[in-house]
């Protein structure tokens, strides 16, 4: 009678089986497509040549080797669980890594664009021409941006919305100033070489201020980093000496509540020191 109950179980789970692989099969290539979706319009806003496939294979392979490592090297679970969720977020880490350089990279550049423009604009080209020799001239990532406007004016699309398309895509403050300067200049017939002039002497001027506010919060910073790890290395300290340190606390509920409480405040602290750190111009 056993013998009969457990293969009845074993066909059941069998069937089970055989009837939800081509179910999960087809849940993941569906995940997959939409994935690579979604991860080719990334990258084609950072220009980057990397198939999409290949980011998204990464969703596929990580994961369950960083769980592997934390199962059989690290012998944890809490390791692997933790190993999983890592693999899973790597994929995007690498895309806003890749966008965080390029953008670091795009405005190193916007000072040397606005010179360029000025230049080409005293030389007599028109504003499209000075866009035209900067794409040739200047090297990426903000010679893909311009090729980009520069190839969708050719297309029909108006100069002042490709500003304003270039201006919601890389969303950042100093080309925003350089794009609205433009707009404007274009709206009530400014002279734009006098216009680059001024903004070339703001930005200058500004990227100094946050570089002297930088230097002023840099106490500041440090001592919120120390202060923030300092709790983190008392309590490794007295383990490494005592490890039943703290087991008075942990056996009764005061003792959980106020080290609960004493970890939300310390939390509180990290953030109000990074929060009154931080100088937005």
């Amino acid at each position: 009678m056993v013998l009969l109950i457990a293969a009845l179980i074993f066909i059941s789970a069998t069937l089970l089986v055989i009837e939800l692989v081509p179910l999960i099969r087809e849940k993941l290539e569906s995940w997959r497509k939409k994935k690579e979706e979604k991860v080719m319009v990334q990258l084609d806003d950072l220009f980057y040549d990397k198939s999409p496939a290949q980011i998204v294979r990464l969703y596929f392979i990580l994961p369950p080797v960083l769980a592997g490592v934390g199962i059989f090297l690290l012998n944890s679970l809490i390791f692997a669980v933790a190993g999983f969720f890592i693999g899973l977020a790597i994929p995007n880490m690498i895309i806003k890594l890749r966008d965080s350089q390029r953008r670091m990279k795009f405005n190193k550049q916007i000072l040397d664009a606005i010179m360029l423009l000025s230049s080409s604009l005293k030389g007599g080209l028109s504003l499209l021409q000075a866009f035209e020799v900067l794409v040739e001239e200047m090297p990426a990532p903000i010679s893909q941006e311009f090729g980009l406007l520069v190839r969708e004016n050719k297309m029909g699309v108006t100069l002042e919305e490709s500003l304003v398309r270039m201006d919601k895509r890389m969303h950042m403050e100093e080309l925003s100033l350089v794009i609205n300067s433009i707009l404007v200049a274009r709206e009530t017939g400014g002279d734009l070489t006098k216009v680059f002039s001024r903004l070339s002497t703001t930005i200058r001027d500004n990227r100094k201020l946050k570089e002297n506010i930088q230097t002023l919060t840099m106490q500041g910073r440090m001592q919120g980093v120390i202060m923030s790890v300092l709790p983190f290395l008392f309590v490794w300290w007295v383990l490494t000496f005592d490890k039943h340190h703290f087991d008075i606390m942990l056996s009764n509920d005061t003792g959980r509540m106020l080290l609960f409480v004493a970890g939300a405040l310390q939390l509180v602290g990290m953030f109000l020191i990074r929060k009154f750190s931080k100088i937005n111009i």
